[in-house]
């Protein structure tokens, strides 16, 4: 069994919320950031590397009204909290020692993902990575899931791809991949157990 995880809320830690409440403390600003920057297309763009972070900076205090320099404070803080999960990072571990090779598909833009490069060995881990800023596309569209399967050679079947996000699973789903939701890596090491994906 091939085995995929997602990075951002299963093997890096993830929380927007809370680095939206460590960057602003006023709650108009707070839900501004959440529905405008956040839940904005740019976003999506700035992960699949057609947007360029200045760009999405300046486009996001347009929208919002919030000044640049603290747009810049929260981009910056989303980047430094991205860090290795080490509970996933065994399972990860675990699951290659059993023979599975592993891989990451994940949503990453540029100055996350260097700063993951950068910051820890965590991609050696891996027996390869689909990264949206690097394939110009991003989950949940179609086409990043091909390119995972076509680059490595992947067949669909016997693949399980683990998400925090059930819109990604769903979209993984209808490629023939198999998911996992992702809920911790207690509840994930026992699916993969029976999956038969551990020793």
């Amino acid at each position: 069994m091939n085995v995929v995880f997602d990075l951002g809320g299963v093997v890096l830690t993830w929380n927007p919320a809370a680095i939206i409440r460590s960057v602003f403390e006023d709650a108009r600003d707070r839900a501004l950031v959440t529905q405008r920057v956040l839940g904005d297309p740019d976003w999506a763009a700035l992960d699949r590397g057609t947007l360029p972070l200045s760009e999405a900076i300046e486009r996001a205090h347009r929208r919002t009204g919030i000044s640049a320099q603290r747009l810049t404070r929260f981009y910056e803080v989303a980047v430094g909290s991205l860090a290795p999960v080490p509970e996933t990072v065994a399972l990860v571990e675990a699951v290659r020692t059993a023979g599975h090779p592993v891989f990451v598909l994940s949503n990453l833009h540029r100055a996350s993902l260097v700063h993951v490069e950068t910051s820890s060995d965590l991609f050696t881990r891996f027996d390869g990575r689909i990264v949206s800023c690097e394939v110009g596309a991003c989950k949940p569209e179609a086409a990043i899931y091909r390119r995972l399967l076509e680059q490595f050679g992947l067949e669909p079947s016997a693949t399980v791809f683990i998400d925090d996000m059930q819109v990604n699973l769903d979209a993984a789903a209808t490629q023939g991949i198999r998911t996992i939701r992702f809920e911790g890596a207690e509840s994930c090491r026992a699916i993969l157990q029976v999956l038969g994906c551990l020793a």
